[in-house]
């Protein structure tokens, strides 16, 4: 079965479990692949350990990508995205999305002030829909590479 080539990315910010639990089913998540360099929070639900049990919990997957694809890089993050840890981590992405309904998450709530832009727009690149949950009812979706695309083909 080959799926639709859509991802999702939420930030896990202070909402509580539930909250976070329905935003994921909302969108039909399957599997919550974490990209946080430092998967620590004040929060005790968004703990690795305890977010890999109470997802699995809920019949949700949770796989770590934080090595590869975290955020606070050395000489920046676009800069980052250029290495082959980088490409590594969204090789291992691209074929957990293909095999199932994926949601990106780090702890910033806002998806223009994190990482998670950067990831977005390298999925873009490749040919995938990427939509950033903020809330209930409330998505953004990046225009830059839609901007870019469409510049080049005028050119």
């Amino acid at each position: 079965m080959v799926l639709e080539k859509i991802i999702f990315t939420l930030g896990t910010s202070n909402r509580n479990f539930d909250e976070f639990v329905k935003l994921l089913r909302s969108y039909a998540g399957e599997m919550v692949v974490d990209v946080r360099s430092f998967p620590n929070s004040k929060f005790l639900h968004f703990r690795k350990q305890a977010l890999a049990q109470t997802l699995g919990e809920e019949g949700l997957g949770y796989y770590y990508l934080g090595k590869e694809l975290g955020g606070y890089r050395k000489g920046g993050y676009e800069a980052y995205t250029q290495t082959l840890e980088y490409l590594v981590g969204m090789e291992l992405l691209e074929r957990m999305a293909s095999r199932c309904r994926s949601v990106i998450i780090c702890a910033e709530r806002l998806p223009w002030r994190c990482h998670r832009r950067f990831i977005g727009r390298t999925l873009q690149e490749r040919g995938w829909k990427v939509v950033h949950i903020l809330d209930g009812g409330k998505i953004w979706e990046d225009k830059i590479y839609e901007i870019a695309e469409k510049t080049s083909l005028l050119q």
